[in-house]
């Protein structure tokens, strides 16, 4: 024990056993860096796995950004093409000429028999059967049902439905109907030798005193002049969005004005 002291005291102070320290370190580290290889291995598996999570959590994150971000820019767009549609409603009611209220669309109600929509205007906001509807391109039906707070009209593609219109070039009348497929009108009561041609302005009439006069109602698409038949086969195109509208225009006719009688002149008695 002594010995071993008194050798360690002389190394210290004239460093005779460097050389061994040295030599024995050479041997010695590739057993310390087989000891420490398993403990750097679970280290650097361990820091990949944090890594490998770290990315994982921040991609997720990323792709949750980035539907968010998609979400936004589209409702943006439907909020864009919604304010368009009003901003058209609106700057066509001065065209119109007559008092108009915007309603929204709750449901569109489309089948083999019924072309007909339900609006979020009723009674309350003196909504009344047979009232005129429209959007910022033309008529599109009239109200058939009024409630307190909401009412249903029926589309001009419905068959049942029926409007007093006249060519807007010659001003040749007619009846437009609904067809039956739902989508287009058919001119009624025609005479085959009338001048129609495609893509003629058709325009309501006014004959009915419940569609104001001069509201466009559709294009004529397609003329069948059947020389056995007495009338023609016109098909006219609307011109509103009919079954794709999600406001539309409530119309309140402006009052026909009496027409003063004529006076007539008496003859003063000789």
């Amino acid at each position: 024990m002594v010995l071993s002291f008194l050798l360690l005291s002389v190394d210290y102070r004239q460093q005779h056993l460097a050389s061994l320290r040295a030599a024995l370190g050479v041997v010695v580290y590739p057993l310390q860096f087989l000891v420490s290889l398993p403990v750097r291995a679970v280290d650097s598996i361990a820091e990949s796995l944090s890594s490998r999570s770290a990315l994982l959590s921040e991609n997720r994150g990323l792709r949750e950004e980035n539907l968010l971000l998609r979400s936004r820019a589209q409702r943006f767009e439907a909020l864009q093409r919604e304010n368009t549609h009003l901003r058209a409603l609106l700057e066509s009611s001065p065209e119109l000429g007559e008092e108009v209220v915007v309603a929204e669309v709750l449901a569109i109600e489309t089948n083999a028999t019924k072309r007909q929509i339900v609006i979020n205007k009723g009674s309350q906001h003196h909504v009344y059967v047979g009232q005129p509807i429209a959007d910022a391109s033309g008529i599109l039906g009239q109200i058939v049902e009024v409630s307190r707070y909401a009412s249903t009209a029926i589309l001009l593609t419905d068959s049942r439905h029926a409007i007093p219109v006249q060519l807007n070039r010659n001003g040749l009348r007619a009846l437009a109907l609904g067809d039956e497929t739902g989508e287009l009108l058919s001119l009624s009561f025609v005479p085959n030798n009338s001048d129609v041609k495609v893509d003629d302005l058709v325009v309501s009439s006014g004959l009915d005193h419940k569609f104001p006069a001069g509201y466009p109602v559709g294009q004529v698409v397609a003329v069948n002049l059947e020389t056995s038949e007495a009338f023609a086969d016109i098909r006219v195109r609307p011109a509103s969005h009919v079954g794709r509208v999600r406001e539309v225009l409530l119309v309140w006719p402006k009052p026909i004005a009496p027409q003063s009688p004529v006076a007539i002149p008496t003859t003063a008695a000789p």
